[in-house]
């Protein structure tokens, strides 16, 4: 009777892997959710977010972005300002006490693969700015690396 048992066992192991497939088939899950599986962790030359596109959003812009990480508000994330306004020294919490600057104001998120403006990266608070930023962030706030940040000027989409 023992010997049936691993029979079983790898008979359910069959039919459960058989359902699974069909259910990830019947919702649509591929390889495009790639990303959802990325680690929150940096890898070893450090947090980075490039800004691949921007386009009008109604009265703000959507911005689409790639990361090297998988952005958790709670964890590693993105903060977005207007680079005419801030340095990336300022965009965290760690402005005065690392960079001895004045702390600026930024949005963060963890909107992944597209963000649009809004709060302090809002095209409503920009004034006469066109440089929109961003940079990554750990989870108190501070900027990662002041060295690894991106921006594009974005007067053509304003």
């Amino acid at each position: 009777m023992r010997e049936i048992e691993p029979v079983r066992a790898c008979y359910r192991a069959r039919v459960w892997a058989a359902v699974l497939g069909m259910v990830a088939a019947a919702i649509g899950v591929d390889g495009a959710r790639a990303a959802d599986s990325m680690p929150n962790a940096c890898p070893v030359d450090g947090c980075e977010v490039k800004i691949m596109g921007v386009k009008p959003a109604g009265a703000e812009l959507e911005i689409t972005l790639k990361a090297n990480f998988q952005p958790d508000v709670s964890k590693n994330h993105i903060h977005v300002w207007w680079g005419e306004i801030y340095t990336v020294e300022q965009v965290g919490r760690n402005a005065k006490p690392v960079h001895g600057v004045t702390q600026g104001r930024w949005h963060r998120h963890d909107d992944y693969p597209t963000y649009v403006t809004q709060g302090a990266a809002s095209t409503s608070i920009r004034g006469k700015a066109t440089t929109i930023c961003v940079t990554a962030a750990d989870r108190n706030h501070n900027i990662i690396d002041v060295k690894i940040y991106h921006c594009v000027d974005a007067s053509g989409q304003l």
